[in-house]
């Protein structure tokens, strides 16, 4: 692993002290395979350095991989389920089938396999992809609580749990609260946005007919809905938008700027501005004149997302193939 991945923004002491403290509590630990597969996240990140150097539009599709698998049972790889005769699997909701990269978690998961038979979950290599997912794309790192084991089960009807695109402010509060999430992070974890795209079809009835009547959402920057209606017509279900535009492949603080515009693609994005703690995080960031807060935010609240309904000790099991239970 080189240097910078071990120098370059990683949190504070102090601050790591906190996290493993709460980590620990959920039975997650820093360093969880040094004695059983010490050179664990090393293979994950020199995976994701070739995957992110040729393809590195995947950066935002896998950073959401491991949001959608932590609002569904925990983090416990179900997003990662092929459906089999008997059951739907998350994988196949509507809100999922724009995700992309199982492909990076199944080569990275086989050569973990290679180095460590049975050690390394498929629920952790979704942490760490997502870690240097954003690292790779010029973000900050952090230290990564490992000790998930994966579940067994992955029920479509269940992703009703992910707060849809479409969501007031207190109905996306709710969603994550009930992870166990506050505020603050809900306005930090949305500022992943800064990373990918986004189909046409998840924001597009904010353009033709917001309220059933044909109209736009008066939200959204009149001018900017002129433009995404120019990308995207009434019946586009696969074309995509991004959603930091100019800067979807790089990690940083524009995605604020945009939100702060009035330009966010989802209503989740607009419903940011509507209360008071969430508008002020976001016009902090429009003036901060580097990063550092919010990339310092962000390491902390994607350990808290991780913890999330998190199985562990010998609950559930350590698949050997994370499309499949054993």
């Amino acid at each position: 692993m080189d240097s910078k991945f071990v120098l370059k923004f990683f949190l504070p002491i102090s601050i790591m002290l906190l996290l493993s403290g709460s980590a620990d509590a959920q039975g997650l630990k820093v360093g969880f395979y040094k004695k059983t597969c010490p050179n664990a996240e090393t293979i994950v990140y020199n995976e994701m350095k070739r995957v992110i150097s040729v393809a590195p539009s995947l950066a935002g599709p896998l950073l959401r991989l491991f949001f959608h698998d932590c609002f569904v049972r925990g983090c416990d790889a179900s997003i990662l389920l092929n459906s089999t005769k008997n059951n739907v699997a998350e994988k196949e909701s509507p809100i999922n089938l724009s995700l992309r990269g199982y492909g990076v978690i199944d080569t990275i998961k086989a050569k973990l396999e290679k180095a460590c038979p049975g050690i390394v979950s498929c629920a952790d290599i979704t942490a760490l992809v997502a870690r240097d997912a954003v690292y790779l794309s010029k973000g900050p790192s952090w230290e990564v609580p490992t000790g998930r084991r994966d579940g067994r089960a992955s029920l479509i009807a269940e992703t009703r749990q992910l707060p849809a695109p479409i969501f007031t402010f207190q109905q996306l509060k709710a969603s994550f609260a009930q992870k166990g999430l506050s505020v603050k992070d809900l306005v930090v974890l949305s500022g992943g946005h800064t990373l990918g795209t986004s189909q046409c079809s998840f924001f597009s009835p904010r353009l033709y007919n917001f309220t059933g009547k044909g109209d736009a959402d008066p939200s959204l920057d009149s001018e900017y809905v002129i433009k995404l209606k120019n990308k995207c017509k009434p019946t586009d279900t696969t074309k995509l938008a991004e959603m930091d535009p100019g800067s979807f492949l790089s990690f940083d603080t524009d995605y604020y700027k945009i939100v702060s515009k009035r330009r966010g693609l989802f209503s989740t994005d607009s419903a940011l501005l509507q209360d008071a703690e969430t508008r002020s995080y976001v016009q902090r960031q429009v003036k901060a004149s580097n990063p550092r807060e919010f990339f310092k935010d962000f390491g902390v609240s994607m350990v808290n997302m991780g913890n999330t309904g998190v199985l562990i000790g010998k609950q559930g099991e350590i698949r050997k193939n994370c499309a499949v239970v054993n």
